[in-house]
């Protein structure tokens, strides 16, 4: 018997538009009580309108829940990290300094750290997170990764973050450009070519000089 895929959870920064579909979406969420939980970050917002989805990436080890000193924040064993639980939250913002990804928020209208729980009432019975059902772009996808290959044959899906000396596994998939072919230039050889439009502009000024002459 064939064992179906697991669907997986992908955010292709490159294919955001920034119509924040998403973040209008996942405010309707049962979970997040009328909140979102994802927020649209300009990667230069100086030379580029270019934004990316931020959500939470489901670490394998999650810092959240390591830093917590209530024991707030529970992890479930298909690998979700979920919000703070309400009883026990102190709201310290431990957490909040501690993700190295910027994710969870503390609501200080009701004391408690909120962040993406990936539409666990969702996602947990097959359904996709309500943010990947609007991307019009899919920007954010819930496939399996056959899915993924097929529909970006020139990305690949990574895991793992590396932070100083520390690896960060998650749950969520971030898509990147396949490596590119490695060439090696010699510059101190190049120095020495002619270079490419010379020429012409010798050409140019001859000819301003034959006309003056």
């Amino acid at each position: 018997m064939t064992v179906p895929e697991t669907l997986e959870f992908f955010v292709d920064p490159g294919r955001c538009i920034g119509c924040q579909s998403c973040v209008q979406a996942c405010a309707e969420c049962d979970t997040h009580k009328g909140q979102s939980m994802i927020q649209l970050d300009y990667l230069d917002r100086a030379h580029s309108t270019q934004t990316v989805p931020v959500v939470c990436m489901h670490c394998e080890s999650p810092t959240c829940a390591e830093v917590c000193p209530a024991d707030a924040i529970k992890r479930t064993e298909d690998g979700v990290v979920q919000t703070a639980r309400k009883p026990r939250c102190i709201a310290c913002n431990n957490c909040v300094l501690a993700c190295p990804f910027g994710v969870p928020k503390m609501s200080t209208r009701v004391n408690l750290m909120m962040k993406c729980d990936m539409c666990y009432d969702r996602t947990s019975v097959g359904l996709k997170p309500m943010c990947a059902s609007v991307c019009p772009s899919q920007a954010l996808a819930f496939a399996t990764r056959a899915e993924m290959a097929r529909l970006r044959p020139g990305a690949r899906p990574v895991n793992a973050f590396q932070f100083g000396a520390q690896t960060i596994r998650t749950k969520v998939n971030m898509m990147v450009p396949d490596e590119p072919s490695c060439e090696i230039v010699d510059v101190t050889s190049a120095m020495f070519e002619p270079t490419i439009g010379h020429d012409i502009l010798d050409t140019v000024f001859e000819g301003d000089e034959n006309e003056h002459e």
